[in-house]
């Protein structure tokens, strides 16, 4: 959503918005300009936004049906879109190249705009890109990358001309109810796709295949870790790129660059630019990101909220800290998904050497009878696990004897890893 109010700010339009709660990206969208508030009421509504003639309304499916402003809007016959119907409106007029997946688009498509970038093409990502220190990469209005979600069927909004589709793990089962739906939305959306479609082998769909050690289409291969960072080659259908460099870890994030570097290739982006791109990348804020890196201890934040989100997390900070003990740290994101997927929560989680857990982060949900962290808890295996409150965990973490802690989660814990690292950072600034 921000992505879309910087880029109207970016083009000269007057931007104003409602958010839940501050956050360096509001915090941001400031200083360019945009007026944004916290408090839902109509009386917050900048006035020059009255017009209805000249306001363009743009909201996602996380307001609340009661919000006020957004009722208001409404019952005065606005011009109200949904934020993926605006993304659609700009793909119709674009050559569009779209990252879609239950999981893995965001790291995906910012992969994919950084190489773009060489092209001018203008990017919508679902994540803050290191790169460039924001969610939208401004270009020109010939070609666009964007994160394809398939939360409440937004991606069927866009026209893409090359897509990927990562993954179609079950999830967002409060809105699909059933795990046959979500497919049918991901096979409806791989139908929209003008051009090329490029999938994760094994996925049912057709279109060209990507995977490590294995044939297909576009195949990462030699992998190898040297001074941390990956290097591996790639065979497409036409030739043999060897040698390249890539920066984040985990064999999950190898697939991400893989599915990015072979929509670049089939749009036409020579290896030689691809091969370069990918080494400069430097990441996605909030997907393995290293908030204390010394040789004592280490902490790690990660937007994983999905049971083989946090199953990746786990292979990648072993293959990095394969002798070290690991302490994970876990806010659930969402009742639904909770219940829904609790068993492989527990099953993920055991993974780790120890485990805090934080309540439940509702969202837009109510409560639902029975499920809670405590529930979770009792299902997770192991001798070092406990719940812990928001006020206790630095406490909490001081007393692990892990030295490798990740803080994982979709909710509010993404604001409170940067209150965690500055407080665990001042004994460490007190003994200099």
């Amino acid at each position: 959503m921000s992505a879309i109010a910087r880029f109207f700010a970016m083009n000269g339009k007057q931007v104003a918005g409602y958010d839940k709660t501050p956050s360096q990206i509001t915090k941001d969208l400031g200083d360019l300009g945009v007026e944004i508030h916290f408090e839902d009421a109509v009386k917050n509504i900048p006035i020059s936004f009255i017009d209805k003639k000249k306001t363009l309304v743009v909201y996602t499916p996380a307001v609340p049906k009661n919000h006020s402003e957004l009722n208001y809007f409404k019952n005065n016959n606005f011009t109200i879109l949904k934020r993926a119907e605006v993304l659609g409106l700009i793909t119709e007029t674009t050559f569009c190249l779209a990252a879609a997946g239950t999981h893995g688009k965001t790291t995906t498509s910012c992969i994919l705009g950084h190489i773009m970038e060489e092209v001018k093409a203008t990017s919508f990502l679902g994540g803050i890109s290191e790169n460039y220190n924001s969610n939208l990469i401004l270009g020109e209005d010939k070609i666009s990358v964007v994160e394809a979600d398939e939360f409440d069927r937004s991606f069927l909004k866009l026209s893409p001309n090359i897509a990927c589709v990562t993954s179609m793990d079950a999830d967002h089962l409060d809105i699909y109810e059933k795990p046959e739906a979500l497919t049918e939305s991901f096979i409806e959306f791989a139908n929209k796709v003008s051009d090329t479609l490029i999938v994760a082998k094994g996925l049912p769909l057709n279109g060209l295949t990507y995977a490590i050690e294995e044939n297909a289409d576009y195949k990462a291969f030699n992998l190898k870790i040297e001074e941390g960072k990956y290097v591996f080659d790639v065979q497409t259908p036409s030739e043999i790129i060897n040698n390249i460099e890539f920066h984040l870890p985990g064999n999950h994030n190898v697939m991400n660059a893989l599915a990015a570097f072979a929509m670049a290739d089939v749009y036409g982006v020579s290896s030689t630019i691809i091969k370069q791109r990918l080494g400069s990348f430097k990441g996605v804020k909030r997907r393995f990101s290293y908030k204390i890196k010394s040789a004592n201890f280490v902490l790690i934040d990660d937007y994983a909220h999905h049971p083989t989100e946090i199953n990746a997390v786990e292979n990648a900070v072993r293959e990095m800290y394969p002798k070290e003990k690991i302490l994970v740290v876990f806010q659930p994101h969402l009742f639904s998904r909770t219940r829904d997927f609790v068993d492989d929560f527990a099953v993920a989680l055991s993974k780790f050497d120890e485990v805090l857990l934080l309540d439940i982060y509702p969202a837009r949900e109510e409560p639902i009878s029975g499920v809670t962290s405590n529930w979770l808890l009792e299902k997770i295996e192991g001798a070092h696990k406990k719940m812990t409150q928001k006020n206790n965990l630095v406490k909490d973490i001081k007393n692990s004897f892990a030295n490798v802690v990740v803080m994982l989660g979709a909710g509010d814990i993404g604001v409170l890893v940067n209150e965690v690292t500055n407080e665990l950072l001042k004994p460490q600034e007190n003994e200099v």
